[in-house]
């Protein structure tokens, strides 16, 4: 079997989608995602070079040798854009490698280690106007069954806060708690913000709330050692990993026990193999595992695929706002998800998803400003709106 053609798609869901195809010269056709949230465009183009100038002409099934050919001989330390793009081409390869086998990926990876996955919802505080908003839309998704919600609570927060931005931010999260009461578990994703005193001093004034864990809780670029001793001073789980890249980017994480929990990004990794890696050295810690997965439909079936192998896997990311989309670009009913709000293992060959090509073009990309994430409400409101 060779890849023939490499076929690559931006969608705009909540996010711009970076979808990738492959196609073979057996007529088995594999699809991948590399979605970055900021830098599809630049990704899109590494995606092309990488696989018109390597990957056509060879064996697919081959993953291995290929991803770590790719690394190598990027020659320059790999960058972001270069592990995304190789990301999205290594989740095609599993794909046809599952479909020419007719098994799911899970399968390839060691078998099922369960039958059905824990989620909790994201994306559900997107259209909160006011910290009163944030209670309310939280009591919605507990009464439609919602068992654990992730939310970002510091609109306008940077690096540094006050008291006034500490008090409103512990009263948000007071709120919540007191809308979906204490079966609902609460997820607070940091993401980046705050400095290692002020995130301490923030999440000891909300420990009394009891949240499951403290998300991302220093800016990315600060040292280990800082995240380290956020873990170390705080009685919430911290979580970590999104924007680390790679086993080697996450081997310092594990030594210096800075986070409780991972949440490696497959589209960013350098694909599902290379999670797995990630995975098994986290075991090894007593590290558990909560794949990001804030972008399209081909992620999440990769995500799930792996997270069905792992022993350490905690619980599975899900934006449910963006179904409307993926029924959109989806054949048949993805993700299947049950009335306690488990997802269940599919049971097709390769990642398990259909998608219809065609109506990839319905929804062409658009920019999309992060900058978002440090404004106030109104400016965070205005910024969404536009998208």
């Amino acid at each position: 079997m060779k890849v023939t053609k490499v076929k690559t798609y931006l969608y705009h869901g909540h996010f711009n989608w970076l979808l990738v195809k492959l196609e073979t010269d057996e007529g088995i056709e594999g699809w991948g995602e590399a979605t970055t949230q900021a830098s599809e465009r630049a990704t899109q183009a590494h995606v092309h070079t990488i696989g018109d100038n390597y990957l056509v002409g060879k064996d697919p099934r081959q993953i291995e040798l290929h991803v770590s050919t790719l690394l190598r001989n990027t020659y320059w330390k790999p960058s972001f854009v270069i592990y995304s793009a190789i990301s999205g081409l290594e989740m095609a390869m599993w794909d046809i490698f599952g479909k020419s086998l007719n098994v799911p990926v899970y399968t390839l990876l060691g078998g099922a280690c369960r039958p059905r996955l824990k989620m909790y919802h994201n994306g559900w505080w997107f259209g909160a106007k006011s910290y009163d908003d944030y209670a309310r839309l939280a009591r919605d998704m507990a009464d439609q069954g919602a068992r654990a919600l992730k939310f970002d609570p510091m609109q306008g927060m940077d690096t540094f806060i006050d008291t006034t931005e500490l008090n409103r931010t512990v009263e948000a999260i007071k709120l919540v708690r007191e809308a979906v009461g204490d079966s609902v578990e609460l997820m607070i994703d940091v993401h980046g913000r705050l400095s290692p005193d002020n995130s301490i001093r923030l999440a000891k004034a909300v420990e009394p709330y009891r949240p499951y864990w403290w998300e991302e809780p220093i800016p990315t670029d600060a040292s280990l050692d800082d995240l380290a001793l956020v873990a170390r001073s705080i009685n919430i789980p911290v979580v970590a990993g999104e924007r680390i890249y790679t086993r080697w980017g996450f081997r310092d994480l594990f030594e210096k026990r800075a986070a409780a929990i991972i949440n490696p990004d497959i589209a960013h990794q350098g694909g599902i193999l290379e999670t797995k890696k990630i995975a098994d050295m986290a075991h090894a810690y007593y590290i558990s595992v909560n794949p990001h997965d804030a972008s399209g439909p081909v992620l999440t079936a990769a995500s799930i695929q792996l997270e069905a192998a792992i022993p350490n896997f905690l619980i599975h990311e899900f934006f449910s706002i963006d179904i409307p989309f993926y029924e959109e670009v989806l054949k048949e009913k993805f993700p299947v998800i049950t009335d306690n709000n488990y997802i269940q293992l599919p049971t097709k060959p390769g990642l398990g998803i259909e998608i219809d090509e065609a109506a990839l073009s319905k929804r062409p990309y658009k920019y999309a400003d992060l900058g978002a994430f440090w404004a106030t409400h109104d400016d965070w409101r205005e910024a969404t709106d536009r998208k």
